[in-house]
C-alpha cells in the first residue's frame, strides 16, 4: 500500500494536473486518473489528458487504456485502482472530476447486479429519441425516492438510474443503502478540492477550449468522422465531439461549435461544483486563482 494517499478533486479547467505533477515532484509517487472520460483511448485533446510531455514527469496510471466500445464503470475503475494502491509502496495521487469515482472509493461501491447490453442499448436509445423528459416520467413515476436524489439536469444520471430500475425491480435509493466497505478510508488521505470564482473558472474553461483547437481537436474530430462517429458510446461523450463533428459535416459553422461547447463546458462545471459542494463538504477546499501558487500548495501537505 502506499505511504500516503492524496486526493485531488475539482470541476473541469480547475488545474488539477498542475498541482498533481507539483506534489509528484517533491514526493515521487504515482498519479491515477479519476475522470470517467480519460480513461478512453480516444479524445486525448478533448478531454484534456496530460499531454506526453506531462506524463513523463511521473508515472500515470488509467490515462486512455480502454477502447471506445469496451464497457467501464466505477466498479472497474474501483478494481484497477485497488490493485494499484496494494501493488505500490510509493505515494499515490489519485486526480479527477468525477465524482462518483471519490464517492465510491471512500464510500464503497453499491453491489448492483449487472446491467444487460440490451437495456443499456433500449436506455441510449431512449435518451436519443426523448431527452431528459422521458427518464423524468419514468423515475416520477415509478422510483421518485431516487429522482429527489439525483442531478435532475444530468442525462446520464438520469439515464442510470432508469436502467438500474429496469434491471433489478429496485431503485438506486434503495442499492445505495445497503452496506458497503470502501477502498481507502478518507483519514488515510489528504484529500484536496480546488474552488475556483464561477467567471474565473468560465474564462479557463473558454480559453483552454480555444487551446484545444489549436492543439489538433479538430483533426481529432476528422480521425473520429472518418472511423465512424457514434454519438450514443459513453466513450463519445466528451463535450465537443458531436459539436465539432456537426461542423465538419456543415451542419453549424466551426465557430459556433466552439461557441457551443465552451458554454456546454461552464454547465459541465457548475454541475461538478453542485456535486463536490454536496459530497465534499469535509474535504480541504483551496481557493484557486488565475496565478496559484502551487508550491505554497504542497508546501502544506505531508511528505
Amino acid at each position: 500500500m502506499p505511504k500516503h494517499t492524496v486526493l485531488i478533486a475539482g470541476p473541469t479547467a480547475s488545474g488539477k494536473t498542475g498541482l498533481a505533477l507539483k506534489i509528484a515532484a517533491r514526493n515521487g509517487g504515482i498519479i491515477i486518473n479519476a475522470d470517467a472520460l480519460q480513461v478512453y483511448t480516444k479524445w486525448r485533446v478533448l478531454t484534456a489528458r496530460p499531454t506526453g510531455a506531462e506524463m513523463a514527469r511521473a508515472p500515470h496510471h488509467l490515462y486512455g487504456h480502454v477502447n471506445e466500445v469496451q464497457d467501464y464503470s466505477v466498479g472497474r475503475w474501483i478494481k484497477e485502482v485497488s490493485d494499484l494502491l496494494n501493488e505500490t509502496e510509493q505515494s499515490a495521487i489519485i486526480i479527477g472530476g468525477t465524482g462518483l469515482y471519490f464517492a465510491a472509493l471512500l464510500n464503497g461501491l453499491s453491489s448492483i447486479p449487472p446491467i444487460s447490453a440490451e437495456i443499456r442499448s433500449s436506455g441510449n436509445e431512449h435518451r436519443e429519441r426523448e431527452g431528459l423528459a422521458w427518464f423524468l416520467e419514468k423515475l416520477s413515476q415509478n422510483d421518485p425516492e431516487t429522482l429527489l436524489k439525483l442531478d435532475q439536469n444530468n442525462p446520464a444520471r438520469l439515464q442510470r438510474a432508469w436502467e438500474v430500475l429496469e434491471a433489478t425491480g429496485r431503485g438506486l435509493s434503495y442499492w445505495h443503502a445497503r452496506p458497503t466497505r470502501p477502498t481507502i478510508n478518507i483519514e488515510e488521505t489528504v484529500p484536496i478540492l480546488l474552488n475556483w470564482q464561477v467567471n474565473d473558472l468560465n474564462s479557463r474553461i473558454n480559453t483552454r477550449f480555444d487551446n484545444m483547437i489549436k492543439s489538433g481537436a479538430i483533426e481529432e474530430c476528422e480521425t473520429a468522422k472518418v472511423a465512424g462517429f457514434n454519438a450514443k458510446l459513453p466513450a463519445n461523450r466528451a463535450i465537443g465531439a458531436k459539436e465539432i463533428i456537426d461542423a465538419l459535416d456543415g451542419k453549424i459553422a466551426m465557430q459556433d461549435a466552439v461557441i457551443k461547447s465552451q458554454t456546454l463546458t461552464h454547465q459541465f462545471a457548475k454541475r461538478q461544483r453542485t456535486w463536490f459542494r454536496s459530497k465534499m463538504k469535509h474535504w480541504q477546499h483551496i481557493e484557486m486563482s488565475d496565478a496559484p501558487d502551487l508550491d505554497a500548495i504542497v508546501s502544506t501537505l505531508p511528505r
